[in-house]
């Protein structure tokens, strides 16, 4: 049923203006609206609602929000310079960058989190 929609991501934050600052500013979402409710970006062709205000909110604990991206060395190098610090998971082998190669050598993966502790990640497939 739903298989043809379009899909749209949520994420909460207690922080509006620090999250405003990080999606659009450091990791270069499109702006799309600054609503009562949310802040609304497109990425990718799908809209991230970074729902406000939050009295209080407890981030998942597993990723909550995810990007494909064509060369994550770059991109990883790219966000640390704008400050972003990534994820160490002490079960997984990561490298200096924090990326991790997965068993069968078909992706690699990288988290970090929003300033409202939400994990994200970003994942370079295999050709």
């Amino acid at each position: 049923m739903l298989g043809n929609c379009e899909v749209m991501a949520f994420v909460g934050t207690t922080q509006p203006e620090r999250a405003k600052a990080f999606y659009g500013g450091v990791l270069g979402l499109k702006l799309v609206e600054d609503a009562w409710w949310a802040i609304i970006y497109e990425a990718g062709g799908i809209h991230l609602h970074i729902e406000k205000p939050r009295d209080k909110f407890t981030p998942l604990p597993f990723t909550a929000l995810g990007w494909k991206v064509p060369d994550l060395k770059v991109m990883v190098e790219q966000l640390a310079k704008k400050g972003v610090k990534f994820e160490r998971v002490p079960e997984l082998q990561q490298d200096d960058l924090g990326i991790w190669t997965t068993p069968d050598g078909g992706g690699k993966v990288c988290w970090f989190k929003d300033p409202d502790g939400n994990t994200l990640s970003m994942t370079q497939f295999s050709k």
